[in-house]
């Protein structure tokens, strides 16, 4: 407001400017006299621009006390042109709007004149005042300056931040101050420069550094030092440091517990224990416990973070946390502060994983897909377990050794997702490899088919109760053999940390995650013959860095040998790795013979020897049919008569002898021998439970009128038995045999190939 509208307030404020304290005084009037905050004001800026000419449109002014808010608003209203109204937040209401509002509009209309209304504390208004001045705003009625010490995005209406301009203004530095307090030394007439007054350098550099960048700090602090100082015979004042120490003795504080200091401190604090700085996390803390924060509050961040940050990288840290927090109940200020530290200091230098977001990633997948059942087996079954068959072939873990089986627990379009990935931090790096290995059992298990999940019956009959009475456990089989399979096979290979790998015919993957565990500065290629599988993978892949992931190479069978023809020059494999060779080149036979997939595998075979290091080896494993499990074996001997038992043991032998497919590892020695293959065959046998399910015991027994009749056990069966008599054995495994653990043979061979010698 200019002196000359109104005559009462020139007077107030030249006696103001006279007998005021003297950081009233000593406000800068012009923007020559303002220190400070030169990043929107400094020579060229937008805001000094506007300024001087006079074009102003609504703004908000945000920082720290005594950083100049206040201040700038007073150099507008002195260099604008437009009429200039103050209101505090603090003291007025939607009245005292209306009423700046009125007087601006009638200002408008009458004299052409514009009016800024300038609003202190602009965020203490409520969402009722801060409405009541938006529409005014919107119409140019008022041109808004708002000062405040909050975070304007957060605590002002969303429409009046949308329409201003928002300047942050920092707290002033150590020069800025510095200034400030020999200007107000140096003035005669509104500061001291009347006066011989005598400051020492360490009085002066205490005062500033106290002050904490706040101008209004440091001049109340200067005034109480020479107000309070005695002249000496001379007239002159001497401000010396114990002065001056006496006149500011603790650093002023910015905090607000609701306001942006307490959550840039708290985020300040969070983020130093994160980032395992015990040093920055104990200055945070203290800064928010010597500005009054509530202990509570504090806890509350620390047992959250050590759930968040750290997790089972240490899974004692929650406990500590607890453990603290309850011993600071139990104690209280200030000795509490030693839990306070104990706690922060062992939060600070702990191992961290953030891998209890990996629930935030399931949440996510939950909210974005339409919601699947729940699979049968899971389900409870001890409401309609009888009728629906909810929680038929649920595999109970401690029936199990190591208390863990393979099963399928997602649902099936989520088979294979995952969103926990364990850390490489602490305790949970010890138990990476077990979680990593049992999905890669579990995923085989889903590929191989023997790990679907029940299908959930939609109509109830009366059923036996004791046919339900044992868990059904069969999903586990290919899983449980499998595992045991890559186990063996990784014993024999002596890998080293550097070498080369390729992984034949990976399927789920399932030697191709061990390979990359064991050869971490190595390297591990990985063949499939079905793109699908390969798509799989390489979605399995990306939970992997870059560097760490496989080299996916993707073909028909006899295309392989072009393929690694295509691969770069110099490129050598110390180990070769895979599972049953032989059998994608059996299955294109029709009948499939054993000498046939030999031959066709044989280009397969010589691009793989060009495409082995000295000294390197090539391990495979190829299932015996030959020696598959005899189902006569299994079948008690008094189920059925001991004529039918010894006519089905034949006919399982004559089964299992007369194809040229059923080989034995004697049989694959001399035809792989015959074509100049040199090798050592090992004979092996898994040894596993099974339960026999109503599944598996259909896809050997399908109904007459089913598609899988034609090349199941009963029909191959029928060349050698009745079907009345192929009836009575499945009938007799029904009654003994289904729903009962077995255990399960599965014989195969090893193939070691020589090492490759140097020419």
């Amino acid at each position: 407001m200019k002196p000359q509208d109104d005559l009462f307030a020139w007077r107030r404020q030249n006696q103001q400017d006279k007998d005021g304290p003297l950081a009233a005084r000593m406000r800068p009037r012009n923007l020559e006299e303002f220190f400070g905050q030169g990043h929107i004001v400094g020579p060229g800026r937008l805001l000094r621009r506007a300024i001087q000419a006079d074009q102003l449109s609504s703004l908000l002014l945000c920082g720290p006390p005594g950083s100049g808010k206040t201040t700038l608003a007073q150099i507008i209203a002195k260099t604008t042109s437009a009429h200039f109204t103050s209101i505090n937040a603090v003291l007025a209401g939607v009245k005292d709007i209306r009423e700046a509002v009125e007087q601006a509009s009638r200002r408008l209309g009458e004299h052409g004149q514009r009016t800024i209304l300038f609003v202190d504390e602009v965020h203490r208004f409520n969402k009722a005042q801060q409405d009541a001045l938006l529409p005014w705003v919107e119409q140019g009625v008022v041109i808004l300056v708002g000062a405040t010490t909050e975070n304007p995005y957060f605590e002002v209406n969303k429409a009046l931040v949308s329409r201003s301009r928002v300047f942050q203004l920092r707290a002033l530095e150590a020069n800025d101050l510095r200034g400030v307090a020999l200007q107000a030394l140096k003035e005669p007439y509104r500061g001291y420069g009347k006066s011989e007054i005598e400051i020492d350098e360490d009085a002066l550099e205490h005062l500033v550094n106290v002050a904490n960048g706040d101008a209004r700090s440091l001049l109340n602090a200067l005034e109480l030092a020479v107000e309070t100082t005695s002249a000496d015979e001379h007239g002159k004042k001497h401000i010396d440091l114990s002065i001056a120490e006496e006149s500011i003795q603790q650093r002023a504080l910015l905090y607000d517990k609701e306001g942006d200091a307490h959550f840039d401190t708290v985020s300040a604090f969070i983020k130093s224990v994160r980032g395992s700085d015990p040093d920055a996390a104990l200055y945070w803390l203290a800064r928010m416990e010597r500005a009054g924060e509530d202990p509570r509050f504090l806890w509350r961040r620390l047992l959250i973070l050590a759930c968040e940050d750290i997790g089972l990288a240490d899974p004692h840290a929650i406990s500590v946390t607890e453990s603290c927090a309850a011993a600071f109940d139990r104690v209280g200020m200030p000795e509490g502060r030693y839990m306070l530290a104990q706690a922060t200091l062992y939060l600070a230098n702990t191992k961290k994983s953030n891998t209890t977001m990996s629930y935030f990633d399931a949440l996510a997948s939950v909210e974005k897909e339409q919601q699947a059942d729940i699979p049968a087996h899971l389900k409870d079954a001890s409401r309609d377990g009888q009728g629906f068959g909810h929680g038929v072939g649920y595999l109970y873990p401690h029936a199990y050794r190591e208390h863990w089986v393979a099963q399928t627990y997602l649902p099936q379009h989520l088979q294979g997702q995952l969103f926990y990935q364990p850390s490489d931090q602490g305790w949970e790096a010890t138990i990476a490899d077990d979680v990593a290995r049992r999905r890669e059992a579990q995923l085989a298990a889903f590929e191989e088919g023997s790990s679907l999940a029940p299908e959930e019956g939609w109509t109830t009959a009366p059923t036996n109760k004791k046919t339900e009475r044992w868990l059904q456990r069969a999903a586990s089989q290919a899983a449980l053999g499998l595992a045991q399979q890559r186990d063996r096979m990784f014993s024999k290979l002596d890998l080293k940390r550097h070498h080369l790998v390729l992984d034949l015919h990976a399927s789920s993957g399932l030697l191709t995650w061990e390979a990359l565990r064991q050869t971490p500065e190595g390297g591990v290629f990985t063949w499939l013959p079905d793109e699908a599988q390969a798509d799989r993978l390489t979605q399995q892949a990306r939970a992997l860095p870059l560097l760490q992931q496989p080299h996916l190479l993707s073909s028909p069978p006899e295309e392989l040998p072009h393929v690694l023809d295509t691969l770069e020059s110099g490129l050598l494999f110390d180990r070769i790795i895979g599972r049953e060779p032989l059998s994608l080149f059996l299955e294109q036979q029709d009948p499939p013979n054993l000498s046939s997939a030999i031959q066709l595998w044989l280009p397969t075979y010589r691009a793989l020897m060009q495409r082995l290091s000295p000294q390197g080896s090539i391990l495979l494993t190829q299932r015996l049919p030959r020696l598959a499990q005899r189902l006569h074996r299994l079948l008690p001997a008094h189920a059925i008569s001991k004529p039918l038992h010894r006519r089905w043991e034949e006919a399982e032998e004559a089964l299992y002898t007369g194809h040229l497919h059923h080989f034995d590892h004697h049989d694959l020695a001399q035809l792989l021998l015959a074509h100049e293959i040199p090798l050592s065959i090992e004979l092996d046998t898994l040894h596993y439970e099974m339960t026999l399910t109503p599944q598996r015991l259909q896809r050997w027994f399908p109904p007459t009128q089913s598609s899988d009749i034609s090349d199941s056990y009963a029909k191959q069966l029928l060349a050698f038995l009745s079907p009345e008599e192929v009836a009575t054995i499945h009938q007799a495994m029904l009654q003994h045999l289904q729903g009962r653990a077995l255990v399960w043979n599965t014989a195969f061979a090893w193939l070691s190939f020589p090492e490759k010698k140097e020419k």
